[in-house]
């Protein structure tokens, strides 16, 4: 209180005073820190993690430059350009071999050259060729790659009509005959837009929010983040999507690259279009429709973001703002914790807070949240789920073998949801073995009583040789602990490993029957384990949708050879992803609660204990000291709170933004 105004005369019983009470608050709450100091971290940024970034805008118009000048060849940029030029349809990092990567990652060697592949569509010859450029920044060669790479040329190059569960030879037929009287009509009548998102009920509140109260623990240079004791570089594949490389744990490689691969659905339908349909969203470009990203909802609104570039059928570089978003976040349960009440009268426990690294991509009507998740314990998640609308056909009475009506005079169709995920993973180095390990019951006697017996588990172990033997297949009971191990030892005489646990909930995969398949051979696995090929970059194509009877990659083929994965550079391919059965909850949008799949890299006797012991964020109790701040940062947490320092909220994905040459 800092003073009181008087007014009126002293007489006591006929006037009073009025007093006013004015309240400052002296202490102002102080602004959280950008970023948190003094974290100690035994990892920094290496700048020899350009080999992985993606092109930038400059690069892309200096390949796009070269391509149109190549004396002999007429190359267009033009998306609207007729189909009888040579169109030059995309602009790609062509990433180098990983031997040379590793000789400049690990011994400082020479910086591997950057190129870039080109693919062009040649209309007047009916073939598209893929050509490397290089070397960036100012590229001087290009040599056709196309044979090398696929083993033969790639080709440029109808269904009935159905109506009311008649099938006619064409529209004219069906005109004549619906004309003629002779076939059931269909009465239109107008429905209520059940697609609509727009909010049934006016927004009136805001959810719960988390911010830094010491800052950001993580930091982004160009392509590199830092977390705690990890370190990756990053990129997005316009085609692939999102992808981390030289994944690091206190310095260690753990993965050489994590990436996303393919998404793949098969839909039943009694309709012409949707019994045939079957995606391969490689194909139209998994990442070039990872569009901006909405602060708040698709990302925690305190996340950092960040923007990416492409050069698919585009013409020039086009600009996707804020299509990644990176974040540490509270998981909202433990990473571990243990309350003792018997002899060590103790709590000790660490929260899950994890650095999330994420884009999400909207292919036609389905959006797929991708995440990477990088845990204290030592743990890499790759977790994808599902969102957006069902595709769906008109509700025909013999259609509901193929799904349930999900709305008026609509029927949502059965599909599948297969993703393959590529795991190099190098344990201590590239020459690593792969191990199964599972449980069966053992009949003992009991030493104290030999005429008891009693069952036990016991651990199985196996060591797969050849690349057939770890192709494991959806169709066939697969050991529950899949590891690459290292033949070095823990303290405890222990492999070396880590686990690739499998979070899968798919329906069938296509019959092999089928010419179809080869297309999507991927998908026969949950896991297939092969020696690391640079020739072997992708499970699919470009080109695999386009040319579904003899696509350009058969997945299938890197595995007939049966080579050799003993003491090999291993490459996990991983399949999840789950079966879709739509029902009325999915309008007007699938949720993505329950929709999705994953595979969780695991230590597993990688080190000599929990990593996590030696986090700075571990809490320990003990009688007496519950209110110390010296093993406890939460006891003083309200001591130091701060207001979080919020962006302004922007949104610009309906805005197309080409960047042109400078």
């Amino acid at each position: 209180m800092t003073g009181t105004g008087y007014s009126g005369e002293t007489d006591d019983r006929e006037h009073y005073s009025n007093c006013v009470l004015i309240w400052f608050n002296t202490r102002r709450t102080q602004k959280c820190p950008a970023r948190q100091v003094n974290l100690g971290q035994p990892v920094v940024h290496d700048e020899r993690s350009a080999v992985f970034a993606d092109l930038s805008v400059e690069e892309f118009h200096q390949v796009s430059d070269y391509m149109t000048k190549i004396p002999g060849m007429s190359i267009s940029t033009d998306p609207l350009s007729p189909p009888s030029v040579d169109y030059l349809y995309m602009i790609d990092l062509s990433l180098p071999k990983k031997l040379d990567v590793l000789n400049h990652l690990d011994t400082n060697g020479p910086k591997p050259a950057r190129e870039a592949t080109a693919v062009v569509f040649h209309g007047m010859n009916n073939n598209i060729s893929e050509y490397v450029v290089g070397p960036l920044p100012n590229p001087t060669y290009h040599y056709d790659v196309t044979l090398e790479r696929y083993g033969r040329e790639i080709p440029l190059t109808a269904r009935p009509v159905l109506y009311n569960c008649q099938y006619f030879d064409s529209i004219l037929d069906l005109k004549k005959q619906y004309e003629a009287g002779t076939v059931p009509k269909i009465i239109y009548k107008a429905v209520v837009n059940y697609a609509s998102l727009k909010p049934r009920n006016k927004p009136t509140g805001v959810g719960p929010q988390q911010f830094y109260a010491q800052g950001e623990r993580f930091s982004i240079k160009n392509n590199h983040i830092v977390y705690l004791d990890w370190s990756f570089a990053f990129g997005l594949s316009p085609l692939r999507g999102m992808r981390v490389f030289d994944v690091r744990l206190r310095g260690e490689r753990i993965i050489y690259e994590l990436s996303v691969q393919e998404a793949m659905s098969v839909y039943g339908s009694f309709t012409p279009n949707l019994m045939l349909t079957k995606y391969l969203d490689g194909s139209l470009g998994i990442g070039r429709c990872a569009y901006e990203l909405v602060r708040g909802v698709d990302c925690p609104y305190s996340a950092t973001f960040i923007d990416t570039f492409h050069l698919l059928d585009t013409g020039v570089p086009r600009r996707l703002r804020n299509s990644i978003c990176v974040f540490e976040h509270d998981m909202g349960r433990p990473l571990r914790r243990h309350f003792s009440e018997i002899v060590y009268n103790s709590y000790g426990g660490l929260a899950n807070s994890a650095l999330v690294f994420r884009t999400i991509t909207a292919i036609g009507n389905y959006d797929y949240m991708w995440d990477f998740i990088f845990y204290q314990s030592g743990s890499v998640e790759a977790k994808v789920h599902a969102t957006g609308y069902i595709a769906s056909s008109f509700a025909l009475k013999d259609n509901f073998p193929f799904g349930h009506q999900v709305a008026e005079n609509v029927t949502g169709n059965i599909h599948t949801h297969f993703i393959n995920f590529k795991v190099d993973v190098d344990v201590l180095g590239e020459e690593n073995v792969f191990q199964t390990k599972d449980m069966e019951f053992l009949n003992v006697s009991m030493p104290w009583m030999p005429e008891r017996y009693t069952m036990i588990p016991k651990v199985v172990e196996k060591q797969l040789q050849t690349e057939q033997e770890a192709a494991l297949r959806q169709d066939t009971k697969t050991p529950r602990y899949l590891h690459i191990a290292s033949n070095k030892t823990n303290r405890w005489g222990h492999q070396r490993s880590y686990r690739l646990q499998v979070f899968i909930y798919t329906g069938d995969h296509l019959p092999e029957s089928q010419a179809e398949e080869r297309a999507m051979s991927w998908a026969r696995y949950k896991v297939a384990i092969t020696t690391q090929k640079d020739s072997e970059q992708s499970c699919g194509s470009l080109y695999n949708q386009h040319d579904i009877w003899n696509p350009a990659v058969d997945f299938s083929k890197y595995i007939e050879d049966n080579e050799s994965i003993e003491n090999q550079d291993l490459v996990a391919w991983v399949s999840t992803g789950f079966l879709h059965i739509p029902h009325a909850e999915d309008i007007p949008n699938t949720v993505t609660v329950g929709n999705g799949g994953g595979v969780l890299l695991r230590p597993h006797n990688y080190f000599d204990e929990d990593p996590s012991i030696h986090s700075a964020d571990s809490v320990y109790l003990a009688p007496g000291s519950e209110d110390s701040c010296d093993s406890n940062r939460m006891a003083c947490l309200a001591q130091e709170t701060c207001s979080p320092v919020l962006e302004p909220f922007t949104y610009h994905g309906f805005k197309v933004e080409a960047r042109g040459k400078n």
